[in-house]
């Protein structure tokens, strides 16, 4: 179905979308839905354009939560050694605490472990590709990935855009909403010519600023650089490099995976690239 169809069945009144028939063409014809309402979120009417952010952002994060997310990526409560932020682990320093009350000395901070915030051992940072054309499909594309990498990490992840230049939707020392996050990914319009190199160096330095053990770069792009750059140079600076790259438009992408060893796939649109995303990420390094 075209894109003007789908919006006449969902916006069949002016400034208003009809959320049931929103629904029936997501059962329809779910790429083809997305990337008219990631256009309506740029429409000149407030309302409308209130409305398409609201059900897009929904829409996305509800995709997104299908598929597993990364637990290693999660910032969670482990028994850690003796820090002032964290609660006593009783049960890992009984021992110590029963052998320093009977002899009547002081606790060892060395011997006691308690409960806190451990970091996370994963942390993300998605590259979008902005050089080219930013409406409706692509541009739907690039925000379900947004909300497929929020929903695997929850804590350490950045979203990046590029062009000539580098922007942060979300930094990694940020924490945005994820309907803010992919807000965000839906205002970028493409232009400009294409600095690859740029932005693998931008993505090493959104990464450096993570405590996590694992670091992965996600690239979402055809990999045509247009900027000078040492692009397989920035490529092997990164710890982990996954590139997905449009389906039908991937030789670049897959000349530039081989040069430096990353794992890559293709997507066909907003949808598959949520397949995409898990099979590319869950291979072993």
């Amino acid at each position: 179905m075209a894109g003007d169809d789908v919006f006449e069945a969902i916006s069949p009144d002016v400034g208003e979308i009809d959320e049931a028939a929103l629904s029936e063409q997501m059962e329809a014809d779910p790429d083809a839905t997305l990337a008219t309402l990631a256009r309506m979120t740029g429409a000149t009417d407030v309302a409308l354009r209130a409305q398409a952010k609201r059900l897009a952002a929904s829409l996305f994060i509800d995709l997104a939560r299908t598929t597993r997310a990364d637990s290693r990526g999660i910032g969670r409560i482990g028994s850690v050694p003796y820090r002032p932020d964290g609660d006593v682990d009783l049960d890992a320093s009984a021992e110590e605490l029963v052998e320093a009350r009977a002899v009547r000395r002081a606790v060892s901070p060395d011997a006691i472990r308690v409960h806190a915030w451990t970091a996370p051992t994963t942390a993300w940072c998605l590259l979008v590709d902005r050089s080219g054309s930013m409406h409706g499909e692509p541009m739907a594309t690039a925000a379900m990935s947004a909300a497929v990498v929020a929903a695997r990490a929850e804590r350490d992840y950045a979203v990046l855009s590029f062009g000539r230049d580098v922007i942060a939707c979300t930094a990694m020392w940020e924490h945005h909403d994820t309907d803010d996050v992919i807000d965000r990914v839906l205002a970028l319009r493409g232009h400009g010519t294409t600095d690859v190199a740029g932005a693998l160096v931008a993505a090493r330095q959104q990464l450096a600023a993570s405590s996590a053990q694992r670091r992965v770069a996600i690239l979402l792009s055809d990999c045509r650089a247009t900027e000078p750059g040492d692009v397989t140079g920035a490529a092997r600076s990164l710890d982990e490099l996954v590139i997905i790259a449009p389906e039908g438009d991937s030789a670049e992408a897959a000349t530039l995976a081989d040069s430096v060893g990353a794992r890559w796939t293709t997507a066909s649109g907003p949808t598959s690239v949520v397949t995409a995303l898990s099979s590319v990420l869950d291979r072993t390094p």
